[in-house]
């Protein structure tokens, strides 16, 4: 075969495979995914839904560690989430505009980041991210698994009631609208 031939073939193999890969991610990660609840039939993050949440301690950015019953009697949002998720970063906004609408009325949005602590101070001042966030590495995929996320999916958030129960959970990226029914249903 002649050297154009196999060149040709080769970048067309690599953009097939990109293509699927894409596909593939965008079938996983979908904005438009339910959120899971107690009348849910994903199984995973199911068995959580109606327990009371798990209590964990990290550090946030400044090495100061935080236990989740900071903010019992609050509807928390809980966001799984790293600086390198694109993801992660487009729902940040609406994450920020939702603590701001909801604060006054008994909301904590709380980010977990499983990344390097450098990085998401970096991120958090460039983003303007003004609720807290805690950081843990291997810690907090230890916290997302109690919290129903075996697969380690990313991001991952989770709706706890004032009474410290989990009340529903989304897996992959979540739109400003799902996030605001599932907190108003709580508040």
């Amino acid at each position: 075969m002649k050297q154009s031939t196999i060149a040709v073939l080769t970048v067309a193999l690599a953009l097939a495979g990109g293509a699927a890969g894409f596909g593939l991610y965008r079938y996983v990660h979908t904005a438009d995914q339910p959120l899971v609840s107690a009348h849910s039939s994903a199984t995973q993050a199911a068995t959580v839904i109606d327990t009371r949440r798990p209590d964990f301690t990290l550090n946030d950015l400044d090495g100061k560690p935080h236990n989740i019953s900071e903010w019992n009697g609050k509807v928390v949002l809980l966001n799984f989430w790293a600086t390198w998720c694109p993801p992660c970063r487009h729902e940040i906004p609406d994450f920020i505009a939702l603590q701001k609408e909801y604060g006054a009325k008994g909301l904590q949005v709380v980010g977990v980041a499983l990344d390097q602590n450098d990085l998401v101070e970096q991120y958090r001042d460039t983003a303007g991210i003004d609720y807290p966030l805690l950081v843990g590495d291997l810690d907090a995929v230890d916290v997302a698994k109690a919290y129903g996320n075996s697969y380690g999916e990313l991001p991952y958030t989770v709706f706890i009631d004032r009474q410290g129960h989990i009340a529903a959970i989304h897996r992959g990226g979540i739109t400003k609208d799902a996030a605001e029914a599932a907190i108003k249903k709580l508040l």
